[in-house]
């Protein structure tokens, strides 16, 4: 298991101040026998392997735009999920529906956010474990950074060697492989304190044993994460102090939950020439509730004037509820890699099967209420009774891929394979209103609901795919290369659903049957030269796709004519394709103390898949929209000007757009529909981001070295959807369920810019460190999404930030 030493990035500023907190830290090579770095140093940067093209090389030969990220790195960045991670890479960001429903984007590719009820959506940013496609439109894995070698994220289009849902960029989840003949071992503790929240810790541990000499190792790690909670809930009032004010009851850091699991791989290596990988992943995430400030909710606000509605006045962190919330995520990945090297040739085999199911449970009781209360007239007790929305998604997923590559010296590298994914997945919703029917005198019992289930959905949806692909490089001269390639795939979708209750159309229990298919090819090309040693420039061409897929039903009782005119009879949505365009250039300076890296980009957008919220129907379809265009520029830059500090910086532009304008007749009016018009802005990706980060350490003697270590992110304006930026759409006509004292609230939809810094300090010897961390160090209270019910109608929220965070940590390895 190699190790090393090296100096890596990680940096603090603060935007207004102009000041830059610097800090450095001596690294391993990041598994589990890295050593921990005494006062030795190094005088050029670390050259980072990556595996962009199912081939090994640096990061720097590679002829497209792509960073890579240590584990270590993310660490001391305090990066320790997929927001954090994405607020390190210049162009990816991530729209953050709380832990473990992250949706990401990359160059400011997106569609807007996708919602837990949209089970037939795919993905736009391809999400990989080792070779292992873990990817899910909303659900994507948080999984624990932990033992990691590194994480890739592959910036445009990469159909032609990972598929479907990379039609933006691939981000791969690189892990540490058991070594032969090496007993080595990590262990690492934290304990952490959230200014106005709770307390976190967590303990990790990873291990590589040989167990037959030469022959075969094992490698496990575990981990155990406590995570706080920091949103705090002001439950309905039920009592009034003595000047007859409502005292509302809270409920301190809902959204505390904990996250642990482990992986257990073994290597087998019969020969010199066979090598076999079988691995399973476990994670579970276990939450009290979503990190989500309330801005509005029409059974919380201070508008209201019923004595038994009292005003409610919310703080900058708090929501309001009636009913526990939670998320219980349940992560199983079996695989197995099998590898074989031929004479110039190397045959891989990667079977996977990913066993998941995640179950919400929500507080849609003012949904329910905005629908019972508000649209229909109820009185306020029936307005107010608790609704759990309760959504469980099952799927399975088995995938299997063969190719050959080539392995040896020549001019010609290439790579050829098929792909095969079986995909099942089940999903539904229930809506369970206790007393409603007794209330109203409303019958509510169904074909194949009991009495007060006002909803209920279950889909069951099976996706099929095939794929051959190939890409060659040739080398023409010692400084002139050529890369095509070409992927062609097959797929077939079919759903059946089944609906049932008063909010809906009820299909019966046979449900409604619903399918819907595609084929194509995907190409790519690549020209690369080297200028010299230290500069290549290259140019790319490629094609990336999404498949289609079929469109949810509206929920018509609840729709007005104007609204099922608009979004009615559109059965499915098409593929989303891409042709991208970009010139790049990669240098290395200094006797390889510094790189820079930069690539320009123009991406054309045909069929995108636009999320919608349909008006007053509580329903959410997907809209194609014709033409849409992104174009930008990413810039990466690190230097090491002494043995003991150094600093990168890494910034994007993107200027991401409608380029098509999507309309709707009703009554003779014709409109744009949603948002959908030229010019508007695509959604989720901000047009300006920067991340810095500096390091500093000081040897003490030829054992002790102090390190600090800070970083700094700029993250620009953006909208969660498309929808967000129709005039008018701020503001909210409020329902009067017994007094209000106005008639409209108004919200600025826009997400505003924010800045996050992080520091950290500590000392270190060859086996063991101890760092003392703040995270967030000016307590920058960022909004991430946008998060609504029923078109705002319901409520207006928003998913934020951790508050500022004082933490330890403690590691040490053998």
């Amino acid at each position: 298991m190699a190790s090393g030493v090296s100096c890596f990035y990680a940096a603090s500023a603060h935007w207004v101040m102009g000041t830059v907190m610097a800090a450095c830290v001596v690294t391993g090579g990041g598994g589990a026998n890295a050593q921990q770095g005494g006062a030795t140093s190094v005088d050029k940067l670390e050259e980072i392997v990556v595996t962009a093209r199912k081939r090994t090389e640096t990061l720097q030969d590679v002829p497209f735009s792509i960073d890579a990220k240590t584990e270590r790195q993310l660490r001391y960045r305090g990066a320790s999920n997929l927001p954090q991670l994405a607020r390190n890479v210049a162009g990816l960001t991530v729209v953050d529906l709380g832990l473990g429903q992250s949706q990401l984007a990359i160059r400011g590719i997106s569609a807007g956010q996708v919602i837990r009820d949209q089970p037939g959506v795919k993905e736009q940013v391809g999400i990989y474990l080792d070779e292992s496609a873990i990817s899910v439109a909303l659900f994507t894995p948080d999984l624990d950074l932990f033992d990691l070698n590194r994480v890739e994220i592959l910036r445009g289009p990469q159909g032609t060697l990972f598929g479907s849902g990379s039609l933006a960029g691939t981000l791969r989840y690189i892990t540490n492989e058991p070594e032969m003949n090496e007993t080595a071992g990590i262990a690492e503790g934290n304990y952490s304190v959230v200014e106005g929240g709770g307390m976190g810790w967590n303990l990790k541990g990873a291990v590589n044993v040989p167990i037959v000499e030469d022959k075969v190792a094992l490698r496990a790690v575990a981990y155990y994460d406590r995570l706080p909670g920091f949103i705090d809930a002001i439950q309905p009032s039920t009592e009034v102090d003595q000047l007859g004010n409502p005292i509302f009851p809270v409920d301190d850091d809902v959204n505390d939950g904990r996250r642990y699991g482990g992986r257990l791989a073994l290597a087998i290596e019969p020969n010199e020439n066979l090598r076999i990988t079988p691995r399973v992943v476990f994670q579970k995430i276990d939450t009290d509730g979503f990190p989500r400030i309330d801005a509005y909710n029409i059974l919380g606000n201070p508008f209201t004037t019923d004595a038994d509605l009292p005003p409610v006045t919310l703080g900058e962190r708090e929501q309001f509820t009636q009913l526990e919330e939670g998320l219980e995520d349940d992560f199983l990945l079996f695989d197995l890699k099998i590898e074989y090297d031929f004479e110039g040739v190397t045959l891989t085999s990667i079977s996977s099967y990913t066993d998941r199911e995640v179950v919400i449970t929500r507080d849609a009781t003012q949904l329910t209420g905005s629908i019972t209360g508000g649209s229909q007239g109820l009185p306020l007790d029936v307005a107010k009774l608790d609704a759990p929305l309760v959504d469980v998604t099952d799927l399975q997923a088995f995938t299997q891929e063969i190719r050959l590559a080539s392995s040896g010296d020549g001019p010609l590298q290439w790579v050829v394979g098929g792909f095969y994914q079986d995909f099942t997945r089940d999903y539904g919703q229930t809506l369970n209103v206790a007393g409603f029917e007794e209330a109203t005198d409303i019958p509510t019992a169904g074909d194949v609901v009991s009495t007060d289930i006002l909803f209920f959905s279950d889909f069951a949806f099976d996706f099929r795919q095939i794929a051959l692909f190939g890409e060659a490089s040739y080398q023409f001269t010692d400084a002139l290369s050529f890369t095509a390639g070409l992927r062609w795939f097959d797929f077939e979708e079919d759903r059946n659903l089944v609906f049932d209750g008063i909010f809906t159309d009820q299909t019966g229990p046979d449900g409604v049957d619903g399918d819907v298919s595609s084929d194509g090819v995907n190409p790519r090309f690549i020209l690369s030269y080297d200028v010299s040693s230290d500069l290549q420039v290259n140019a790319q061409v490629a094609k990336g796709f999404r498949l289609g897929g079929i469109n949810d039903p509206l929920n018509t009782p609840l729709c007005s004519d104007e609204d099922l005119q608009t979004f009615g009879n559109r059965p499915t949505f098409e593929d989303e394709e891409i042709w991208n365009y970009e010139i790049g250039a990669k240098a290395s300076f200094d006797g390889g103390r510094g790189t820079f890296n930069v690539a320009g980009f123009y991406s054309d957008i045909d069929n995108l898949q636009a999320t919608i919220d349909a008006g007053s129907c509580s329903s959410r379809i997907v809209f194609n929209v014709p033409s849409a265009r992104s174009i930008g520029v990413e810039a990466e830059f690190a230097y090491q000007p002494t043995e003991n500090f150094d600093f990168a910086v890494a910034a994007s532009f993107v200027d991401a757009e409608i380029r098509s304008t999507v309309t709707s007749t009703v009554d003779g009016v014709t409109s744009p529909v949603a948002g959908i018009e030229r010019g508007n802005r695509l959604p989720t990706a901000p047009e300006f981001q920067l991340n810095a980060a500096a390091t500093y350490m000081h040897p003490f003697d030829n054992v002790l070295t102090g390190f600090i270590t800070g970083t700094f992110q700029h993250v620009g304006s953006s909208f969660t959807q498309i929808g967000d930026q129709v005039d008018g759409f701020g503001t909210v006509d409020l329902f009067d369920l017994g007094g209000i004292t106005q008639d409209t609230f108004t919200f600025d939809p826009q997400l505003p810019d924010y800045q996050l810094a992080n520091l950290r300090l500590g000392v270190r010897t060859e086996t063991w460190e101890l760092s003392f961390f703040i995270n967030n160090v000016f307590d920058e209270r960022a909004l991430l999404s946008l998060d609504r019910e029923r078109g705002t109608r319901a409520r207006v929220g928003f998913l934020t930030n951790q508050p500022r965070t004082f933490g330890l940590t403690a590691r040490t390895s053998f």
